[in-house]
């Protein structure tokens, strides 16, 4: 008897070798800037305003982003995800700069290899998590830190489900992904966001694009570094 899937295998087991072949077709192309509302350009835009050549790349998708605007040279860039065939697919995408590969749940403590970094990125990563926005934004920063410089930049972008204005095509797609468990985001608001973030960082921006929030936090408070140090 096949066993039935946890919530967070839901949110990831979607993404196939075969799925990924349409994911920037579809999610790039058509839903980011017609049903979502926030075209991809925006996305690519927060990239490059804070990517740097040491970074590590949480929820990696098709590489899409990362081949857009890796620096020049020789970067160092790590990829980070559950799920094997999206690692796969983004590490030959962007194989040129020889990523190093990471298969780990983001939701849980993971040990990474070598210096941190002084950027990481999170981009539509959170509304595929189960749970609490806050929470799991939360615990996706607290097992993140211990890898960021204390002046380093966590950056990215997750589909909101409360709490805004969706036009009629966001909000069916939006129910049908979360029945299906591919989002779990239909309480996810504006203020879990800024909640993490300034719990966390000293600066920090949002910046809403129709159902999208776009965010960064840059220099870890010294409160969070200690309280990281002590957990």
């Amino acid at each position: 008897m096949k066993a039935e899937l946890t919530d967070l295998e839901k949110g990831y087991m979607s993404y196939t070798r075969r799925s990924l072949t349409f994911y920037d077709w579809w999610v790039l192309g058509i839903s980011n800037r017609w049903i979502w509302k926030c075209p991809t350009e925006e996305i690519v835009k927060l990239y490059q305003e804070h990517i740097s050549d040491n970074h590590l790349e949480v929820g990696v998708g098709t590489g899409y982003f990362l081949e857009k605007v890796l620096p020049v040279g020789k970067p160092r860039v790590a990829l980070l995800d559950i799920n094997r065939d999206c690692l796969e697919v983004a590490g030959a995408r962007i194989s040129e700069y020889r990523p190093e590969i990471y298969q780990e749940n983001v939701l849980e403590p993971f040990p990474l290899p070598g210096a941190g970094y002084d950027s990481i990125a999170i981009n539509y990563l959170l509304h595929c998590l189960p749970g609490n926005l806050e929470i799991k934004a939360g615990k996706v920063m607290d097992h993140l830190a211990p890898y960021l410089h204390d002046q380093g930049t966590l950056f990215g972008s997750t589909i909101l489900g409360a709490n805004i204005k969706r036009p009629l095509a966001a909000s069916l797609l939006m129910k049908l992904y979360n029945k299906k468990g591919v989002f779990s985001n239909s309480q996810d608001s504006l203020g879990a966001v800024m909640g993490a973030l300034s719990t966390r960082f000293k600066a920090f921006n949002v910046e809403v694009h129709g159902c999208v929030v776009l965010f960064w936090g840059k220099g870890i408070r010294d409160s969070y570094r200690q309280k990281l140090k002590g957990a």
